[in-house]
């Protein structure tokens, strides 16, 4: 039996480009086709992949870094307006001259900030986009509870720190002045120079804890030559003075002459009445001040020795204003020195009652005088009868006119040439040179007026 041969498709695999032969030769990997004959490989360039590679690498940085910017920049907005650690109310005082790591670590040992590097970087951010606006002062500042570190920040850079009153009285010395301002505890620093006689001007000054005494010394003192200047330009024409230094002289006797708002431009005009006839002025407080200076008391009762010294303040011994004022006068006194009221008085006399007499005449005066005394007299009975017989005080030296402790100025102003000052002259020459201090109110000197306590 001859055998035919059956003639079976060949089976290609996978591999050689054929059909697979089974099912596990058809998951068989297959090899790629060769590269048609002609076509040459290109080759990959060096340069071109590096530089993919650098640029790939770039943007790789890049992304992290944003990524972490963001972060950053979400946390420090968070950690920049959450509420602070705060529970009450805290005062912190920030020394000048402190630096931003000194001010930090203050802040959280005070427990204002809960971390000082979480201060330290919204302050630099801050500084560093609004350098203008962000920076921090000194000074004592109140933060309120769960205060954020943008409020701190804003406070301290603002300045809102918290502010201390200074009460300088009218009156003063520049002396007293200085002594007022050395009590004074939340100022700081030593005074170089006592400034110079109403230089300054006596107001309530607001201050920062730390301010130096030197600092609101200077302040004062612009202060008052800003006054000076305006009220100078708004001055009343014809006035005896030129200057206005010598308004200034004319204002601080006003200032120590009386203490009622409603008497200081009439009395200014009285001393410019008296001035523009060539009087003395006769005011007491010159007196005081050419014996004591800076140091004086005013308020004490005037011997005639004193009244008597020859001094340039004295203004019973000399024509015209002293050479330079006796106190710092305030800004009414100023303003009445400046704008005196226009009248014909030559005299006044305290009325008892905290205010003065004005009169033109030296017999209208003496009358004037005269009540006072009677209402003196008065006075001193009720203070006796109060201290149920108690002495009145002591006698006076030997050579000294007696006082009375109530007027505390005893001796009228000399008048002008003319009947009247004969008159005046003439019972000043028939005083007796002494009197003791048991004489009675008649015989004692008459005083011009009742000064400002």
């Amino acid at each position: 039996m001859s055998k035919v041969r059956r003639e079976v498709p060949p089976t290609l695999s996978r591999r050689d480009g054929v059909r697979p032969r089974s099912p596990a030769e058809a998951l068989e990997p297959g090899r790629a086709p060769p590269r048609p004959r002609g076509v040459r490989q290109r080759k990959e360039s060096r340069v071109i992949s590096g530089f993919a590679r650098v640029v790939s690498g770039v943007m790789t940085i890049l992304l992290v870094a944003m990524l972490a910017t963001g972060g950053m920049t979400l946390l420090v907005g968070h950690l920049y307006s959450r509420p602070g650690p705060l529970t009450v109310s805290q005062t912190v005082v920030i020394p000048k001259g402190a630096s931003s790591n000194d001010i930090a670590d203050d802040l959280e040992r005070e427990g204002v900030v809960s971390s000082r590097w979480a201060f330290m970087i919204n302050y630099l951010v801050q500084s560093r986009m609004r350098p203008k606006e962000v920076m921090l002062k000194h000074g004592e500042y109140l933060f309120k509870p769960n205060v954020s570190i943008r409020e701190v920040i804003e406070t301290l850079s603002e300045g809102k720190s918290v502010m201390y009153k200074v009460t300088i009285p009218e009156g003063l010395t520049s002396q007293q002045i200085v002594e007022r301002l050395k009590s004074e505890e939340n100022l700081t620093g030593d005074v170089a120079q006592i400034p110079a006689e109403g230089s300054l001007l006596p107001e309530t000054y607001s201050i920062e804890k730390g301010m130096t005494r030197q600092e609101l010394l200077e302040r004062m003192a612009l202060k008052q030559k800003q006054v000076l200047e305006s009220n100078w330009e708004r001055r009343q024409q014809g006035l005896p003075y030129t200057s206005p230094e010598q308004a200034v002289v004319m204002a601080s006797i006003i200032e120590k002459e009386t203490g009622r708002a409603d008497e200081r431009d009439r009395i200014a005009g009285v001393f410019v009445n008296r001035l523009n006839k060539g009087m003395p002025l006769q005011s007491d407080p010159t007196i005081l001040y050419g014996i004591y200076g800076g140091g004086v008391q005013w308020g004490k009762p005037i011997m005639q020795s004193e009244k008597d010294a020859k001094n340039a303040h004295n203004t019973y011994q000399i024509k015209g204003l002293p050479p330079t004022p006796i106190c710092n006068p305030g800004r009414p006194a100023l303003e009445a020195a400046l704008n005196p009221a226009q009248h014909g008085d030559l005299f006044f006399v305290a009325d008892g009652s905290g205010g003065h007499i004005f009169t033109a005449t030296l017999k209208d005066h003496n009358a004037a005088v005269s009540n006072w005394r009677k209402f003196e007299k008065e006075m001193r009975a009720r203070q006796a009868a109060a201290k149920d017989g108690a002495p009145e005080g002591a006698e006076a030296a030997p050579g000294e006119v007696a006082r009375n402790p109530i007027t505390e100025i005893p001796n009228p102003p000399a008048e002008d040439a003319g009947g009247e000052a004969k008159a005046a002259g003439a019972a000043a020459e028939e005083k007796p040179a002494a009197v003791p201090a048991t004489a009675t109110a008649s015989t004692m000197p008459l005083p011009i007026r009742k000064p400002k306590r």
